[in-house]
């Protein structure tokens, strides 16, 4: 992107990916680190004091904790992983949706600002996660030989088929879909965060070095940073709730009887 060059001189360089990169707070602790740790704490102390003293009729905190686990256990477990098996990973489904959900929304809460899915390694460590849950459990459900016959080798195909449907099904169970968890989160909360800084920084420049002409300008600017953090909220959600789908999902696959 290049630089947005005023008559007056001033210069306004876009945000890019060093946007991203922030030094360290103390050794080699930086803010997304930190907002890691931040968002489990959240999430758990949330929960704990939610649900602490339940009631028959509950309050606001446990009406939203108990919906979410609902929404966690029964939307998303059980209808993606089938009723017979989905009670071993409600805690999983659970957790990655709500610590998904927590990171993605620090890119919109004041003072934070930053999706902390949009730092690649994240959403890498939480794929490694998944990858290892999915295929241990195909692995125990139909054997080492059974699993990957069940996942290369679809019934109801003509044999010559499998000679070209074979390896695209193993890259496919064993590497694209996995991998597409991390790079879907990533791709969208770096992209998002990008364009909000865009049109922030962008009002802020107009505003300050731009001249008498050009400061309204900056009003429509902000305008579309307000309008976009809206939509950025919604995507932060919808991001973490595939997240979750996708991980329910390949779950289920894995333990199916048939492909």
């Amino acid at each position: 992107m290049g630089a947005l060059v005023l008559s007056q001189g001033g210069t306004f360089e876009p945000p890019g990916v060093d946007s991203f990169f922030l030094p360290p707070i103390f050794g080699e602790v930086t803010k997304p680190i930190v907002l890691v740790v931040l968002s489990a704490v959240i999430v758990g102390a949330y929960f704990l004091i939610a649900t602490r003293n339940l009631k028959l009729v509950p309050g606001k905190a446990q009406f939203a904790a108990e919906y979410i686990y609902d929404f966690s256990r029964n939307t998303i477990a059980r209808d993606q992983i089938g009723a017979q098996h989905f009670r071993p990973f409600i805690g999983l489904i659970f957790g990655l949706f709500t610590f998904i959900l927590v990171n993605n929304l620090f890119g919109i809460i004041p003072l934070i600002q930053y999706p902390t899915m949009a730092k690649i390694g994240f959403p890498i460590a939480l794929f490694l996660m998944v990858y290892v849950v999915i295929h241990t459990v195909g692995f125990r459900r139909h054997g080492f030989l059974g699993y990957f016959k069940h996942v290369m080798f679809p019934p109801g195909v003509p044999k010559p088929v499998y000679v070209l449907l074979a390896p695209i099904e193993f890259l496919q169970k064993f590497l694209f879909q996995p991998a597409a968890l991390a790079i879907r989160v990533f791709a969208a909360m770096f992209a998002g965060h990008l364009i909000l800084l865009v049109f922030t920084l962008g009002g802020q420049f107009l505003l300050l070095e731009g001249s008498a002409l050009l400061k309204p300008v900056s009003i429509v600017s902000f305008a579309f940073a307000i309008l976009l953090t809206f939509a950025e909220a919604l995507i932060q959600v919808l991001q973490a709730y595939i997240f979750a789908v996708l991980t329910a999902n390949f779950i289920g696959a894995a333990l199916a009887q048939d492909h």
